[in-house]
């Protein structure tokens, strides 16, 4: 099983982790760890420490925290393997036998929420600027002009959306990023899901920066074509924070599009074991995504295609699917409806698991629009809904 490894090594080590301009490896934080494969492709991440505002649990996501990178403070995260037969003991010894181990935490498999069934689109990106009234933000001037928004997936690729919307998007090559062994250049990966994800929250917001983070596009063995692992999300979440603290102070502005999740406990631990991830708020993922917000970010998740009326086939949870992040207490849990404002049948259901009142809102989906996956394919899951949703909240941070 892959797992991440929380370390406290001496501050100095933090504190170089934690520095966007020092190189690090898995060696510079970690000697051998007994029964661990250490991947040491993955670079290591600093973790922010939660500090609550008030003296209360820090563990606790619905209160206001802060959070300290500094090196007597903060951990950082390595990631490794753990063979399935020694995986309980491990887990186990690894915290009582090193005193620098935090803790060890999954690393699920994490994928992109498609729909299942193979319904027509239900009217088109038009309909959705319409309902919307994008003509409307267009006369306050709110059209994403300056905010960087951020697309978390399989890459985009600028010039299929160009052909389509008659200008080129722009893509913010500086602060764009790519997952360890992930190869290709910001803007020009093959059309897939990141594409129709971009496309849709250029919708409403057509001037914003797009962020290019294919974090879909890593590999495990045995692994579809746009499935990834949680911990390059940890890793792309550690370098928007360092990207949301480049950015002047006065204009400030980060949307974070996120049209994946994790859909089976098998590659999880159980409910209530330290390591878990679906509902467990100290696991690092779920940590680090409160620290962006509270520095100022607008997150948004997919809620998911784990609806009674029309499962994706991958949904494992028997029920209350919407786990880990996408039922975060700090972003926006996005349903989905369509053209006609009905729920899409496969779209997710709450209680959430870390949050039960999730999801959030609900947008548009299953529509003609981007035509990623073909001329008569809709855009569709609750994965056209989260960017149709991030370009609202884009074009609205253009003040």
């Amino acid at each position: 099983m892959r797992v991440l490894i929380q370390l406290r090594p001496a501050p100095d080590v933090v504190a170089a982790v934690a520095d966007p301009g020092v190189t690090t490896t898995t060696a510079d934080v970690s000697g051998d760890l007994p029964g661990v494969v250490l991947d040491h492709s993955f670079a290591p991440v600093a973790v922010p420490r939660p500090v609550p505002a008030t003296g209360g649990d820090p563990l606790s996501l619905n209160q206001t925290l802060t959070f300290s990178l500094a090196a007597e403070q903060a951990s950082v995260l390595v990631r490794g393997e753990i063979s399935d037969d020694e995986l309980s003991t491990r887990v186990t010894l690894l915290p009582n036998t090193r005193s620098d181990v935090v803790g060890v935490y999954a690393d699920p498999v994490i994928a992109s929420n498609i729909v299942c069934g193979g319904d027509a689109p239900v009217g088109d990106w038009h309909d959705v600027e319409r309902l919307l009234r994008v003509a409307d933000l267009r006369t306050e001037r709110l059209d994403g002009s300056g905010v960087p928004l951020a697309i978390m997936d399989t890459g985009i690729n600028a010039a299929h959306i160009a052909q389509l919307l008659g200008h080129a998007p722009t893509i913010d090559t500086a602060h764009s990023w790519n997952p360890s062994g992930v190869s290709g250049n910001a803007g020009r990966f093959p059309v897939d899901h990141g594409t129709m994800c971009a496309f849709d929250a250029l919708i409403s917001a057509p001037k914003a920066s797009l962020i290019d983070i294919p974090v879909l596009r890593s590999r495990r063995p045995g692994g579809s074509e746009i499935d990834g692992l949680l911990s390059d999300a940890v890793a792309a979440f550690s370098h928007l924070r360092t990207v949301l603290g480049s950015l002047p102070a006065a204009t400030r502005s980060l949307v974070v599009s996120n049209s994946w999740g994790s859909f089976s406990p098998d590659w999880d631990f159980p409910v209530g074991h330290p390591g878990n991830y679906s509902d467990n708020a100290a696991h690092p993922f779920n940590l680090i995504v409160s620290s962006l917000e509270q520095a100022g970010a607008d997150i948004l998740f997919a809620a998911g295609n784990c609806g009674r009326d029309c499962r994706d086939r991958r949904c494992a949870y028997p029920d209350r699917p919407i786990g880990g992040a996408n039922s975060h207490p700090r972003v926006l849990s996005v349903a989905g409806v369509d053209t006609e404002g009905e729920r899409v049948g496969y779209s997710s259901q709450g209680p959430g698991r870390l949050t039960q009142r999730k999801p959030d809102i609900c947008a548009y989906t299953h529509f003609s629009g981007s035509k990623a996956f073909g001329e008569n394919d809709p855009d569709s899951g609750t994965s056209a809904a989260c960017p149709v949703a991030a370009g609202v909240v884009a074009a609205i941070r253009t003040r």
